[in-house]
């Protein structure tokens, strides 16, 4: 079993930053890679950016691109997002996840709230 468990989220202006960050525990030295989602009131679940864990080959939503920042810390079994040049729609609930053999996230964590104010 693995338990992820983010932190960062909270409340800042529009244009303003925010880091994000997922610290995984328990089986995590099968991991293949992790992800950052994001989900809105009355919206769907959409991907925001994720990253391969052996490489770091990074791959981004095209909302994300030029704005967020995907990295790790393979000794920490942490997963990072830093969040640039807020805008209020990028307001929701973020959610980290990871995937033990492939894209399939088999884990995710409960969430952080980032609220963009315009």
């Amino acid at each position: 079993q693995v338990q992820l468990v983010e932190s960062g989220g909270g409340l800042v202006q529009a244009g303003g930053s925010l880091r994000l960050s997922c610290s995984a525990s328990g089986r995590t030295f099968s991991t293949f890679g992790m992800g950052w989602f994001r989900q809105a009131p009355g919206k769907e679940r959409e991907f925001v950016a994720a990253i391969r864990w052996v490489g770091g080959n990074t791959y981004y939503a095209n909302s994300a691109k030029g704005r967020f920042t995907i990295s790790r810390d393979n000794a920490k079994n942490t997963v990072y997002l830093q969040l640039n040049s807020l805008k209020p729609e990028d307001t929701a609930a973020y959610v980290c996840a990871l995937g033990s053999s492939t894209w399939n996230y088999d884990y995710w964590g409960q969430g952080t709230q980032v609220t963009v104010s315009s």
